[in-house]
């Protein structure tokens, strides 16, 4: 090995992509490496790229641009170099490239471009991630991979080709990763991957994951990741039973994507939504204090004025807690680019700020419901002018004004609600 270096690392995109990061920023610091806050003066810059919608991509190449004309030495990781591998040699010729499946080189990687020599790692199999080094962008949260890729086949999604099929990581692994964060001082426990119900190892499904994780010692809460109705439902007895566990967050993540059932179709989800509605039936009958989070595509190929009603209704109705909004953006390589009834981005994007004001009076709305709640939060982020921001059991972001540390389980009233959060006071 040569010279220790310092390296900066910067990542874009998903919780699995900010695990990616930390692991890579462990294996790195494991070499001997220092990981620095700032490209500037550093010797490598190692950036995790995103590649699921056309802004984010151009966010990225315009960053790798920027790196790659500075002094040090350039690795782009994550999923653009997978999907969009020649993307990624025209914009930045002389970088070196690592694959979401190929981790476990990013030190020989680096430490090449360090020499110069240029390396590409983007061709690995399924990669098992948990008990990897770690540094932790939030020391009270663990990010916890289960999988990698999925089952589904939508015809707008790129993901897939970066991240492939599924691949379930073991169990034990997991569980054993998770019972080491929360000895570092971890309270959260992010359970993440691109769809968390088609989780399966063996015989163990997601329901028995989160009974294993929940069964460890220690106080901590688990935020169970998006999960698609289709794969939720086999299992949604045994699901409602682990997310009725004391230590998992009651917050429930699936994408309907819209609210029309001939636009599903076209998108390739499995799903109608009727079935996303006696899902969220279901567990609302079983936890009535549920936080709900949702995500709808605006402006998918051929969707008309009446199809997006629909998407605008379903929000109405749902009492959504979270909703992600996405206009349509065509992705090189997949079926929907290539659909007829293209709209035009005008259109994507009036449909997108339509649902967007309906939405933020709507859940300015909801919160004033949690007004005179008291309850425990785990306080799991630093918020502005000298905040904190706690949790409750719902995973409704509270913003606690007197003083308290990251990691504290504090309990707390909400005095005041506004447009996206809670504003609390601890009780003593």
């Amino acid at each position: 090995m040569g010279t220790l270096a310092r390296i900066f690392i910067e990542v874009y995109g998903c919780s699995a992509n900010m695990a990616d990061w930390e692991m890579a920023a462990g294996l790195l610091s494991e070499s001997g490496h220092s990981i620095v806050p700032d490209p500037r003066g550093a010797d490598a810059y190692v950036v995790l790229t995103c590649t699921v919608k056309t802004p984010t991509e151009n966010k990225v190449v315009k960053r790798i641009r920027v790196l790659s004309e500075m002094e040090g030495s350039l690795v782009v990781a994550g999923c653009m170099p997978k999907a969009q591998r020649d993307l990624v040699a025209e914009v930045a010729p002389g970088a070196s490239m690592v694959g979401p499946d190929d981790l476990l080189s990013i030190v020989d990687v680096v430490e090449s471009a360090l020499a110069g020599v240029r390396l590409e790692a983007v061709d690995g199999g399924p990669l098992d991630k948990s008990c990897l080094p770690r540094v932790r962008r939030n020391p009270v949260i663990h990010i916890a991979p289960i999988a990698s890729g999925c089952l589904g086949d939508c015809s707008y999604c790129i993901v897939k080709r970066a991240r492939g099929r599924l691949h379930s990581f073991p169990s034990e692994m997991i569980v054993e990763d998770a019972r080491q964060a929360i000895e570092g001082g971890c309270r959260e426990i992010w359970v993440t991957a691109e769809d968390t119900a088609s989780y399966r190892d063996g015989d163990v499904r997601l329901p028995g994951l989160l009974d294993s994780i929940t069964g460890l010692e220690g106080r901590f809460y688990v935020r169970v990741g998006m999960m698609t109705p289709n794969q939720a439902e086999p299992i949604l007895d045994d699901l409602i039973e682990a997310y009725r566990l004391d230590k998992v967050f009651k917050f429930l993540h699936v994408p309907v994507q819209s609210g029309n059932d001939e636009v599903l179709r076209r998108m390739g989800r499995r799903y109608t939504v009727a079935d996303f509605r006696g899902l969220v039936a279901r567990f609302r009958e079983a936890i009535p204090d549920l936080s709900l989070s949702t995500d709808i595509i605006c402006g998918f190929p051929g969707e008309t004025e009446g199809q997006f009603a629909d998407s605008v209704r379903l929000v109405e109705e749902m009492g959504l807690d979270a909703l992600n909004i996405s206009r349509f953006w065509p992705r090189p390589g997949t079926e929907a680019a290539e659909l007829d009834g293209q709209l035009h981005g005008r259109e994507t994007k009036g449909r997108s700020r339509e649902l967007s004001s309906l939405w933020r009076s709507l859940l300015a709305e909801r919160n004033q419901s949690w007004v005179g709640w008291e309850g425990e939060a785990v306080i799991d982020e630093e918020g502005r002018d000298g905040t904190m921001v706690g949790r409750n059991l719902a995973y409704k972001p509270i913003v606690v004004k007197s003083p308290v540390l990251l990691g504290d389980i504090v309990t707390v009233k909400i005095t005041e609600a506004k447009s996206s959060y809670l504003l609390g006071e601890p009780l003593q």
